[in-house]
């Protein structure tokens, strides 16, 4: 956004931004690299799914991304962060208008998701079919260990 704009202190606020999201996300980065020491194959099926939803947000109507995401049944439709904003299309005229971020950077932080997972989780992810396939053996290999784990439990 800030290639965008010629007024300089708006580029300098979106430059400022851009700095701070790259602090979250190598935060975000250290939690996960914890998360995989822990909990190893459950944690990279977690990433994996959000990664898919992240990754496919050019096959829905808007972005997937938490902050318009449904999580509470009981509260629907206003259960978003978005919708409890005071204009709940703010964000999507935004998005349209003041950065312009259209399908082709849309696919550019597509291609991020994936590059940044495939360091991550340690396999070449090229495009949301490979995570696809990644979830599948997730959940193969995590469904073999319960297996394996109640078969070797004693019978009481």
């Amino acid at each position: 956004a800030a290639h965008w704009h010629t007024e300089p202190v708006i580029r300098q606020i979106y430059e400022l931004i851009s700095r701070d999201e790259a602090r979250h996300a190598a935060a975000y980065l250290k939690y996960m690299r914890r998360a995989l020491d822990r909990h190893g194959d459950e944690a990279r099926l977690a990433f994996a799914k959000i990664g898919t939803l992240m990754a496919s947000a050019n096959r829905a109507a808007k972005a997937i991304h938490p902050t318009n995401l449904h999580v509470n049944r009981t509260l629907f439709p206003n259960d978003t962060v978005q919708s409890r904003l005071p204009d709940p299309e703010w964000l999507g005229r935004w998005l349209d208008t003041q950065i312009r971020f259209d399908r082709d950077w849309e696919n550019r932080v597509a291609d991020r998701i994936l590059h940044n997972l495939s360091i991550l989780l340690e396999r070449p992810l090229l495009n949301v079919k490979d995570l696809h396939k990644l979830r599948k053996q997730l959940h193969q290999n995590l469904e073999g260990a319960s297996a394996g784990a109640a078969a070797a439990e004693p019978a009481l």
